[in-house]
């Protein structure tokens, strides 16, 4: 499976955090996913980190090197990706998580995410 995981996911995973549901730890772990992180999730660390947000106590260069030392691959943000976002209907008003969706839909991966207003969008969207 190609897994697109959603920014709180790949924070959760990154720190070890007892937050991240059994189910997510065995999508995780599982060798024969793929697991992805959107360009978007590290662009959202930055801008929340630089905000002093306290969820997002983070360097977006350290969490990105992380990710690529444990096997996830980066996806890039593409101008489709952004013009699909004019097709989503008006559930969740986060920029970063309408990119993640659109991401998901254009690229048929599945998205992971731990937020359920997230989980209302159409396609292949998996709340753990």
């Amino acid at each position: 499976m190609i897994a697109l995981l959603d920014t709180h996911l790949l924070l959760w995973a990154a720190a070890g955090s007892d937050r991240l549901s059994t189910r997510a730890t065995k999508l995780i772990q599982d060798e024969s996913n793929q697991l992805l992180f959107s360009a978007a999730s590290i662009w959202e660390v930055a801008i929340k980190a630089g905000l002093k947000r306290q969820d997002f106590k983070v360097s977006a260069s350290r969490l990105r090197r992380g990710l690529f030392e444990n096997g996830y691959d980066e996806l890039a943000v593409t101008g489709r990706h952004a013009a699909a976002i004019a097709n989503l209907p008006a559930i969740h008003k986060d920029p970063f998580d309408q990119i993640l969706v659109a991401q998901a839909q254009v690229e048929d991966l599945t998205l992971f995410t731990n937020d359920q207003t997230v989980a209302r969008y159409p396609g292949n969207i998996e709340l753990l």
